[in-house]
């Protein structure tokens, strides 16, 4: 029997989902992000918010894709990129190298403040790592934990 139980599994599945959500908001009221402007602090929370909303549902997300893999399986990938292929093979994430292109964004954005950048990184995070973390919560909206 495997250590992760189904209501360990639901815990997972229901913090991935909360989180998601709240970068949902982030992205549907979000403006694009000029980089001609010269922002106020008070104009830049949304983008904070955005970002650190994006980092804590990606890494949730994984996070998720690790338990859900133990419950399966009582093991787990001895890398984050077996597991996230191993994910590809179970249907729940779409592109691997996007996975890892947004672990990596997360790591870029604390430490990355040129406006050209920064525009270039929202438009990534309210684009192509949105659909795929949309895709991933209407999969595992669909898994059962029985």
């Amino acid at each position: 029997m495997s250590q992760v139980n189904a209501q360990q599994l639901l815990i997972a599945k229901e913090k991935f989902q909360k989180t998601y959500l709240l970068l949902k908001a982030s992205v549907e009221k979000i403006q694009r992000y000029n980089p001609d402007k010269a922002y106020s602090a008070d104009e830049l929370e949304p983008y904070d918010a955005l970002s650190d909303r994006f980092i804590r549902t990606v890494e949730i997300a994984i996070k998720y894709f690790r338990t859900y893999e133990y419950y399966l399986q009582a093991e787990q990938s001895q890398t984050l990129r077996d597991g996230l292929h191993r994910m590809k093979k179970l249907g729940l994430v779409t592109n691997t190298d996007i996975w890892l292109d947004m672990r990596d964004l997360g790591n870029r954005i604390v430490h990355d403040y040129v406006p050209e950048k920064m525009a270039e990184m929202y438009q990534l995070i309210c684009k192509d790592f949105y659909d795929e973390l949309s895709q991933v919560d209407k999969k595992i909206k669909r898994l059962s934990c029985d």
